[in-house]
């Protein structure tokens, strides 16, 4: 941990865990830096520490420089909770997903995290799901984000959030929200209204011996058309599966957007981490 995380934890302060992979595999320059760096600042502006996470020369990080930032942002391995142990007997540089940052909050006694989306399940390919989920659900942190990935099938990912036991609460909201979008049609296990009935709530959670919760935060804005594009995108990869297809994806939404979405990418991440933060700050006030 970085000096200032470490100190944050230990005086019992706000401190909200960030992940990487948005800063090397899923943003394009210089909407991946613009992102990381809102995300850091909105947290500090709400009195919390920013405790972003990577693998850097075979070593978990909790709590980055900016020159470390450019450095996963400048080429880095896509590192989930699976590949966290060859990263790091390879010494590894590696951009941590939503699985491996959440794993790493844990361990480091970080409770809350912020991230865009979590991974779920593959549209039209069920047996195709997201390390995210399981991760979750095992570690006793709050992941705020702005519903899961809207390429992905929402229903069957919040069956899946259902089997596991993940408590599932929309943010002012009724609806899990659809990333690019405030309404997906499927409603959340419960809702809260503002940051002192969160922290309320988690902090129920976790008396109770409830591990992880998923907090979705409806997006800043609506992209008009995402579900028609987001179909589309997943129609023309077919059959490509694997940790390469929620890149590719987006990928193919940026260019379908005409870069709408990447804007909304940025002010819908770094909108979470902020919401994170009020929340943190209230748990721990």
């Amino acid at each position: 941990m970085s000096p200032q995380v470490r100190a944050a934890l230990e005086a019992g302060r706000p401190v909200v865990a960030l992940e990487t992979s948005i800063v090397g595999q899923g943003l394009p320059a210089p909407h991946n830096l613009l992102a990381a760096r809102g995300c850091e600042a909105a947290i500090r502006e709400e009195g919390g520490i920013p405790a972003t996470v990577a693998v850097l020369d075979g070593r978990v990080r909790v709590g980055l420089s900016d020159d470390d930032l450019e450095r996963i942002a400048s080429g880095a391995i896509k590192v989930s909770s699976r590949d966290l142990g060859p990263a790091l007997a390879r010494g590894s540089n590696g951009a941590t997903t939503v699985a491996a940052t959440v794993r790493a909050a844990a361990m480091a006694g970080v409770r809350f995290m912020a991230t865009g989306g979590i991974g779920g399940v593959h549209r039209g390919h069920p047996e195709d799901q997201s390390a995210d989920l399981e991760e979750i659900a095992r570690s006793p942190v709050a992941v705020f984000c702005a519903g899961a990935k809207i390429v992905l099938d929402l229903a069957l990912t919040l069956e899946r959030l259902e089997s596991l036991s993940v408590p599932v609460l929309g943010y002012g909201c009724d609806e899990f929200p659809a990333f690019y979008t405030r309404r997906s049609g499927c409603p959340v296990s419960a809702r809260v209204d503002g940051p002192a009935e969160a922290a309320g709530v988690l902090r129920a959670v976790w008396e109770t011996g409830g591990r992880g919760a998923v907090v979705a935060v409806p997006p800043p804005s609506d992209l008009e058309g995402a579900d028609q594009m987001a179909r589309q995108a997943a129609d023309e990869l077919g059959d490509v599966r694997g940790g390469s297809v929620t890149p590719r994806l987006l990928a193919r939404m940026a260019e379908l957007s005409g870069g709408r979405s990447l804007d909304l990418n940025v002010e819908l991440v770094v909108n979470n981490a902020r919401v994170a933060a009020q929340v943190a700050r209230t748990f721990f006030g």
